[in-house]
């Protein structure tokens, strides 16, 4: 997953968002529960159901490649960035490649609220500044997380949830560590 990683790269970045630290630091700031949200980059669905176990709603749920049945086969740059029907704002775990993060971020944040969860390191290199200065308002630090399922080893990566959104002040905020 990380770029001093052992573990060979999975097709599409498939990095199940299976650890149970990632979701608490995001919840200030979406919200009281039952906030409705969708997921596209769904995988197996697990960042769905720890944001449903807090009492928010997924009102849809997709991934170019779906590994569970309720999830649908979608591509997140095909839907220019229109939230679902119904949903309030985007929140998934993309892909870390640089292009395809990058057009993802273009695609979903120039029409609605969006919550990304990828490296912090990002934030502090050249390439993330027309994207911090476009879109990003608020990046919250959450440290590291486990990417591979029976592992007892935190990855070498931090990570950090980026809100991105229409409408950014130039210069995000750095929230406190979680």
């Amino acid at each position: 997953m990380g770029k001093r990683s052992a573990f060979p790269r999975r097709k599409n970045d498939a990095y199940l968002t299976w650890d149970k630290r990632a979701v608490p630091p995001l919840l200030p700031y979406i919200g009281g529960p039952h906030n409705r949200f969708a997921e596209p980059c769904a995988g197996a669905g697990h960042l769905v159901d720890q944001l449903e176990a807090a009492g928010h709603v997924c009102v849809q749920a997709f991934d170019i490649a779906p590994q569970r049945f309720d999830i649908e086969v979608g591509d997140v740059l095909e839907t220019y960035g229109f939230l679902p029907p119904g949903a309030d704002r985007w929140i998934t775990n993309p892909p870390w490649t640089r292009p395809i993060l990058h057009a993802i971020i273009e695609c979903l944040a120039q029409r609605a609220e969006t919550w990304l969860l990828f490296d912090s390191d990002w934030a502090f290199t050249k390439q993330a500044t027309p994207y911090l200065e476009r879109f990003c308002h608020r990046i919250v630090p959450i440290g590291r997380l486990r990417w591979e399922e029976g592992t007892t080893d935190d990855a070498k990566d931090n990570c950090a949830w980026y809100h991105f959104g229409p409408g950014a002040p130039g210069r995000p905020v750095l929230e406190p560590r979680y």
